[in-house]
């Protein structure tokens, strides 16, 4: 028998689910909130409460996987993806420069540089004998074709598309395009969501018949809001009771991060060695970040870091001199390196945007043109 106390204890959440089922019942989470109209998250504070009361017990547990449109995704959808784009522009306006094509499509070098790799390694385009873009085959690629279905599929079905819809093919391919970690700059997000079967246990009728007893329907009142006082919705209505008996949260001290305390430890050692500590911005230029390390602007290797892009400002209002011409003439002739570089007209705009430092070694380069010489220095 289950006391009034405990009763009158329930959250209105509690109780919706106590009055409406019954012992026996097997209910999830899209049950309980086509049934009952719990916002997202409700339906699992209620449960994992009417869990622990033995109301509720777990009966099956089944983990799907889902591919979710991110924000880039839906943008191809809208707009068409970077590869129908350049074949597009290639089709209508002839041989063109990979810095025209970005500048006329208002894409990154970094995104057309891909898209005109995934083209050329399908033999769609190719480089003409001065360097331009040109169409060799008259159709786009069916990898393309298969892309844009799936992009058509998860929009058409409010943003996401189930594993289990897709043929082995589709699921080769989307291995390819989507990502479950640092999805900014792929078309799809992999997202696990698992679903949760809870069987009604028969304690759930002493529960009932307790807030029956009491006249509770999961409609009671909690906190008195400033739009309830000024719509007076709070008349007429029953407030839940308030425990003022019940202790409060224990407050447990912390202590320092274990690996915070390690890495320090290892810094001490360092400077011990006469080493000297060399650290930088978290938020830095494609230029510090990628450029000044010969990595080409167009080349897909750039993809294997997981970039964020800063929202404003988007670009730095310079880069210092001499750096930028040198590291430009590097990558476009080789400078007086004696290298050939990268054969391409150097982006001075693109190399200004901001990003999130997506490696160490940009502290490395950041440090070389003011390094004592000789001298020791590291970077954690």
């Amino acid at each position: 028998m289950i006391d009034q106390s405990a009763a009158r204890a329930l959250h209105p959440l509690e109780v919706k689910i106590i009055v409406t089922f019954d012992a026996g019942e097997l209910i999830d989470s899209a049950r309980v909130r086509d049934r009952l109209g719990f916002k997202e998250g409700q339906d699992q504070q209620a449960f994992s409460w009417l869990v622990a009361k033995g109301v509720l017990e777990e009966a099956d547990r089944q983990t799907e996987v889902f591919y979710e449109l991110t924000p880039l995704g839906r943008e191809w959808h809208d707009k068409g993806t970077p590869v129908r784009r350049i074949f597009m522009l290639l089709k209508e306006a002839g041989p063109l420069s990979l810095p025209d094509i970005a500048q006329r499509l208002g894409l990154d070098q970094k995104t057309v540089g891909s898209a005109f790799g995934s083209l050329s390694k399908e033999g769609v385009c190719a480089m003409d004998e001065v360097r331009r873009a040109i169409l060799v085959k008259p159709e786009l690629p069916q990898s393309s074709l298969d892309i844009e279905a799936l992009l058509a599929a998860a929009f058409m079905q409010g943003g996401s598309v189930s594993e289990k819809a897709l043929s082995p093919q589709q699921k080769a391919l989307m291995a390819q395009i989507a990502k479950k970690r640092g999805a900014q700059d792929a078309p799809f997000r992999i997202a696990e969501r698992a679903r949760v079967l809870f069987q009604v246990m028969p304690s759930v009728r002493e529960y009932r018949e307790a807030v029956t007893a009491l006249g509770m329907t999961g409609e009671e009142l909690g906190a008195i809001t400033p739009e309830m006082l000024e719509k007076g919705s709070w008349k007429g209505g029953h407030f839940r009771p308030y425990n003022l008996q019940i202790q409060p949260a224990r407050v447990i001290p912390g202590r320092r991060n274990a690996y915070v305390e390690f890495l320090d430890s290892v810094k001490d050692k360092l400077v011990s060695l006469g080493f000297e500590e060399f650290d930088g911005n978290l938020v830095e230029t494609e230029f510090w970040n990628s450029d000044a390390l010969f990595m080409p602007q167009f080349h897909s290797a750039r993809d294997i870091h997981d970039v964020y892009y800063i929202e404003e400002p988007t670009h730095a209002k310079f880069i210092e001199e001499p750096y930028l011409s040198q590291v430009a003439a590097a990558h476009e002739h080789g400078g007086t390196t004696g290298s050939r570089g990268w054969q391409y007209q150097f982006d001075r705009d693109f190399t200004r945007r901001l990003i999130l430092r997506s490696q160490g070694t940009v502290l490395s380069a950041r440090q070389l043109p003011k390094a004592n010489v000789p001298g020791k220095y590291f970077g954690v």
